[in-house]
């Protein structure tokens, strides 16, 4: 790997190596820029690091103090953050979904939310370069939206939960389809290297062993090393500095006991929708006494998250579904049908949780403990469960601020608050009661829902057209600051009904080629 010394004026330093800011180290390397690349995490490498043990995959999130207060106050870690090098990407469910088209429009197309300042037409162009880049497998045709082409690779084979999740939706009378998943159907050579297919070990969401999962870590790192970036792993970094001028010089981060402090020419914050805040909250100056890029007072602001409940039960026949990735199927009905009493969509997909995980729900949603427990837990082999991710609106009262406590590198930790609307509560009642449904059909017995999860976030530096009303323009640049972007989920104006890892890359993919362009137009 190259090493640049602190001193070296590098062209870009990016804060955070997962889906958005892997994603642009690699393109903004492979266009001859020079890219160090900060990751707070170490550098784990799949085939060594990776066990079949949930305790010990815990190493991949992010566990650091935070403050969550409010109505309803989000549970951070697994679900919703990852501490290394390839951020959440290590220990995602795969699940690669484009949005709705109407999604980019949905204050002027469905009469909530935000319009986004990139239009769907050239979201859907950077969203096949995604699925190629990352070796998608998934349907031979996709029953919901604009046609699109066929994935990279094959759907992989339904284990016994997916077959039931279709079955299910059968027995209702809505649609299903295989999941789109960015894990591989077949053996892979590209430009990152050499992959096996997957084994179907069932451990994707702590951690791909193998290495067939297309993570960040396993398609973008790799790609950014070869073409000549550094990736700085186990570097905090604290704070971005900024100039006379205004403009960013580099950032403060703190390594092997000691602060150091990397000079660049752009920085790129890429931290995700709570460190992203908190970074450029904790950069304030005298110049900037609100943050970076906070001239709208919305750094921090309309965070959101997505719903995350579920429905589950007990089939007499034994399913098994730790067997293969979970998700396997999917059906995004609800994301397309607006003939419902609140705005926005959900999907739901099959479930597959490993059994540390499982022993969790059971006394978080039940609240079984002892005996109890240990013959609840004597049926997981014949469980079956649905899971929804859907749409929570912006708000501007949730949001992101800097707390009064210290975290072990002497910063003010983020104090995250949540509250849901409405809106968000009557489109979790609706999805409980047709997830509910579609098992009972079934056969499914003994049915209790989990009803109070969430997992992706999405906002705090949303982009738009208006400076007044955004952080970031459509290319991800900072008005305020114009060698300072941000790139991640922390830009979306809405989150939609479908996981957004699929999205931040593809905007990461869209924003390396306008900053291609710039440089070229003189603009940067």
């Amino acid at each position: 790997m190259r090493e640049y010394r602190d001193t070296d004026e590098v062209d870009f330093a990016i804060v955070g190596t997962g889906a958005g800011g892997g994603t642009l180290a690699a393109l903004l390397a492979e266009q001859g820029f020079s890219v160090v690349a900060f990751d707070a995490g170490g550098y784990f490498r799949p085939l060594e690091d990776f066990a079949s043990d949930e305790t010990e995959q815990n190493k991949l999130y992010w566990t650091d103090k935070r403050v969550v207060d409010g109505p309803n106050p989000i549970q951070m870690g697994g679900k919703n953050s990852g501490k290394s090098v390839g951020g959440s990407t290590v220990h995602y469910a795969m699940v690669s979904l484009r949005f709705r088209p109407e999604w980019f429009t949905s204050r002027s197309s469905l009469g909530y939310g935000a319009d986004w300042p990139i239009s769907w037409q050239e979201m859907w162009h950077y969203y096949g370069v995604a699925e190629k880049e990352i070796n998608v497998s998934g349907p031979l045709t996709y029953p919901w939206g604009p046609k699109r082409p066929r994935y990279p690779y094959r759907a992989h084979e339904l284990n016994t939960a997916a077959r039931l999740l279709a079955k299910g939706c059968e027995a209702i009378g809505i649609g299903w389809t295989e999941t789109p998943l960015a894990t591989l159907s077949a053996p892979h050579a590209g430009p990152e290297g050499k992959s096996p297919p997957c084994v179907y070990r069932g451990f994707c969401r702590f951690g791909c062993s193998t290495n067939a999962k297309r993570s960040a870590l396993t398609v973008w790192i790799p790609r950014a090393l070869t073409a000549g970036a550094e990736i700085r792993d186990l570097a905090m970094v604290g704070r971005i500095e900024t100039g006379p001028n205004g403009r960013a010089t580099g950032v403060h981060f703190h390594r092997e006991d000691a602060w150091h402090f990397q000079r660049a020419r752009h920085v790129v914050v890429a931290g995700y929708a709570i460190e992203t805040p908190r970074l450029l909250l904790n950069s304030a100056s005298e110049r900037f006494p609100d943050g970076l890029a906070n001239s709208s007072g919305l750094v921090g602001k309309n965070l959101m998250t997505q719903s995350n409940q579920a429905v589950w039960g007990r089939m007499d026949q034994e399913v098994r579904w730790y067997k293969a990735p979970p998700s396997l199927a999917i059906t995004e009905h609800w994301n397309y049908d607006d003939n419902k009493d609140f705005f926005g969509g959900y999907c739901w997909m099959g479930q597959g949780p490993l059994p540390n995980e499982w022993a969790s729900i059971q006394t978080g949603s039940r609240g079984l403990w002892g005996h109890a427990l240990r013959e609840a837990m004597l049926d997981y082999n014949h469980m079956i469960g649905v899971k929804m991710v859907g749409e929570m609106l912006p708000d501007e009262t949730n949001r992101v601020t800097l707390a009064d406590d210290l975290d072990q590198y002497g910063l003010r930790v983020a104090k995250i608050t949540y509250r849901w609307g409405e809106n968000d509560k009557a489109l979790i009642a609706h999805a409980l009661q047709q997830m509910g449904r579609s098992i009972e059909a079934i056969g499914a017995k003994d049915m209790f829902r989990q009803e109070n999860d969430t997992n992706h976030l999405g906002g705090t530096a949303r982009m738009g057209n208006d400076r007044r009303l955004s952080v970031v323009d459509g290319d991800c640049r900072s008005w305020d600051i114009r060698n300072l972007w941000v790139c991640d989920g922390s830009v979306f104006p809405t989150v939609g009904g479908v996981n957004p890892a699929l999205t931040i890359q593809t905007i990461a993919i869209r924003t390396a080629d306008r900053i291609k362009h710039l440089a070229a137009a003189g603009e940067l």
